[in-house]
């Protein structure tokens, strides 16, 4: 019986080769390598939280913004250092031009240096000085009326608005000048900066921050900036401060020229002095007139005369204060 022949035996070697197959490496391994799209994108988002984290901080941290005012809101404003802001105020509290008697060569003076500035021409800084009551802030806020009305609209250089801004500054804001300095340099008006009882006591050195923002200063004041000021002192000083240089002083001539130095940078003085007893009659009969209050002459001028004795002092500011009395008895309204 012949054998079956056997098939050859597959060795281990063999069967191991024809069998094996190329090991890819798992997608799992790459994408460890290398992130996905969506991961780049949360790795962004978080950086970029982080920046404006930052950039929050920074914002809180950083000095407020000097933000340009809308000039076009009113005719005057009042500088507020606190935000470095300007506040419009949309009725000046102002007296007619034509019911300040007494004081013709003052205001003839002011407003024709005023006209001067408007128009673009060389004008001086103004230090009105003198009596109290005597018109020195109300001669101020009634020349800007005046020649704002005077000149019109289409005198500045916007077009069609007025071509003088009044900028109110409190005395104890001096030190903060330059920055309303800054923040008006560019802007398309013309501003009188106003400060009304301007003056400096013992210990008090903002005068020499004002002397050199008026002139002096690398800088300068504005070709479209100037500045009026009153007070009741010529020289801005207390008389202390002046005699105390004197006694005192190493060199009392240099530290007496110093202080009194301040009240040269105003190249226009208008002194102010009591008025006499027809003039204060003049003030009242004015505002009589110009209020219609109806009232005898020998029974107002009694009146008028009494007043002004029991206040010690004839003044605009007194026969004002007779004026609002005597409507209020007579129950008549005081309008503008």
């Amino acid at each position: 019986m012949a054998k079956r022949k056997s098939a050859p035996r597959k060795t281990a070697k063999s069967t191991a080769k024809s069998t094996t197959k190329p090991v890819t490496k798992p997608a799992a391994s790459k994408a460890a390598r290398s992130p996905s799209s969506s991961g780049r994108a949360k790795t962004a988002q978080a950086g970029d939280d982080v920046l404006l984290r930052i950039a929050d901080a920074l914002e809180r941290l950083a000095p407020p913004r000097i933000s340009g005012p809308d000039w076009r809101a009113a005719d005057a404003f009042v500088w507020q250092p606190a935000g470095s802001r300007l506040v419009a105020v949309p009725r000046v509290n102002k007296v007619e031009m034509s019911l300040l008697k007494g004081v013709d060569r003052m205001r003839d003076t002011l407003v024709e240096n005023t006209e001067r500035f408007a128009k673009g021409l060389p004008a001086n800084n103004a230090l009105l000085w003198g009596a109290r009551g005597m018109g020195k802030s109300s001669l101020v806020k009634a020349a800007h009326a005046a020649v704002n009305k005077m000149l019109g609209k289409g005198g500045g250089k916007s077009g069609d608005e007025p071509p003088l801004k009044l900028i109110e500054i409190h005395r104890e804001d001096i030190e903060s000048l330059p920055e309303l300095m800054a923040l008006t340099r560019a802007a398309p008006y013309r501003f009188i900066v106003f400060c009304d009882d301007l003056s400096f006591d013992t210990d008090d050195t903002s005068y020499k921050s004002l002397k050199a923002v008026l002139e002096g200063g690398i800088e300068g004041r504005p070709a479209n900036v100037i500045f009026y000021a009153t007070s009741n002192r010529r020289h801005l000083l207390s008389r202390d401060m002046i005699e105390n240089e004197r006694s005192t002083g190493i060199n009392p001539g240099e530290a007496v020229e110093e202080k009194v130095s301040l009240s040269d940078r105003f190249g226009l003085w208008l002194g102010f002095h009591r008025c006499s007893q027809d003039e204060y009659l003049a003030m009242v009969e004015g505002y009589i007139a110009h209020h219609k209050i109806p009232i005898e002459a020998d029974e107002l001028r009694r009146e008028a005369l009494e007043w002004a004795t029991t206040r010690g002092s004839r003044s605009g500011r007194v026969a004002w204060q007779y004026v609002q009395d005597l409507a209020g008895r007579l129950r008549v309204p005081l309008e503008d």
